[in-house]
């Protein structure tokens, strides 16, 4: 999937992804993480997503990374605050008060320039991604936070009876992109009410990954 098809996406407003508020599943899981206020959490492909706000608002520092600069534009404009821009190359940060988010490719990103993180919430990000993109986001993920621990939320569902994004991530796959270098655990699974975008069941994963498995 390029880079055109999520910009042509933003530009048309067609976001039907992006909730109002922040998912539910933040606030009932995220304490698994188990961080302290103000420590940086990491969100990829983070688009405007309200998500920020409750993590701001809950005393800890955000980085997120996104494609569209017009996503990121909205974004401080809906948080009421100016962001400081500055150049890295191929990509933009935007930065203000406990919160620094990168514009451009993800995979354009390095450990040196995200900095530290503690932990990483991927809600939308590896959905977002067809199959031959997977395996590459996840490995570039651990190398860019050090294999933070992570709270991951995921679909399930019958992929060849709805074409994503979101995208089918089984646990199986789960396991096959991270199992080596954490240790997994499911904390929760829910059927989508009305199915996945009113076309098939479909069941949202929580993942807790955490430490290193000895397998």
């Amino acid at each position: 999937m390029e880079a055109a098809f999520w910009h042509e996406r933003w530009a048309r407003n067609e976001i039907a992804w992006h909730e109002k508020t922040a998912h539910p599943l933040l606030d009932r899981h995220f304490h698994r993480l188990r961080l302290p206020v103000g420590a940086r959490v990491f969100v990829p492909l983070c688009g405007k997503t309200r998500d920020i706000a409750w993590l701001l608002q809950a005393g800890f520092r955000v980085a997120g990374v996104e494609l569209s600069r017009l996503a990121i534009d909205q974004l401080f404009a809906e948080l009421g605050v100016t962001p400081v821009i500055t150049d890295h190359g191929p990509l933009l940060r935007y930065s203000a008060e406990g919160l620094d988010v990168f514009v451009g490719d993800l995979f354009e990103l390095s450990p040196a320039l995200l900095g530290p993180v503690a932990a990483t919430y991927d809600r939308a990000a590896l959905v977002a991604l067809p199959p031959a993109l997977r395996e590459r986001y996840a490995a570039r993920l651990q190398a860019l936070t050090a294999q933070a621990p992570q709270l991951l939320i995921c679909f399930d569902y019958e992929q060849h009876r709805m074409a994503g994004p979101p995208h089918a991530v089984p646990a199986a796959e789960v396991f096959r992109h991270y199992g080596h270098h954490y240790t997994l655990t499911l904390l929760d699974v829910l059927t989508v009410a009305g199915g996945l975008k009113g076309q098939c069941e479909a069941t949202e994963q929580v993942w807790w990954l955490g430490g290193r498995s000895t397998g």
